[in-house]
């Protein structure tokens, strides 16, 4: 079992920065492709970025690379998310996985927090 607990977020303006936080507890929690998802009202479920087991190998949507970065430490369980250059639309429910597949397809990661709250005032 892994559970994951994002923070983070919360009210930012347009062209500014946020580092989401993801603690990971559970053993093995650091074995996991961790990845960040984001939903915004009315829209579906959308992969962020991504990161592998050791740090080592990222990917991140192409339409976010530049602004967005992901990383983790594996010592302290977590995964970050630095968000700079922020846009209105950014904005949404930002969650972080743990899964086994190297994938930006959600349903196939195993477990999920329960997101934080990002909101860019333009």
């Amino acid at each position: 079992q892994v559970q994951l607990v994002e923070s983070g977020g919360g009210l930012a303006q347009a062209g500014g920065s946020l580092r989401l936080s993801c603690a990971a507890s559970g053993r093995t929690s650091s074995s996991y492709v961790m990845g960040w998802f984001r939903q915004a009202p009315g829209k579906e479920r959308e992969g962020i970025a991504i990161i592998s087991t050791g740090g080592a190998t990222t990917r991140v949507a192409s339409s976010l690379e530049g602004r967005f970065t992901i990383s983790r430490d594996n010592a302290k369980n977590a995964v970050y998310l630095q968000m700079n250059s922020l846009k209105a639309e950014d904005t949404a429910v930002y969650y972080c996985a743990a899964g086994r597949v190297w994938s930006f397809t959600g349903r196939l990661y195993d477990y999920w927090g329960q997101g934080t709250q990002v909101t860019v005032s333009s």
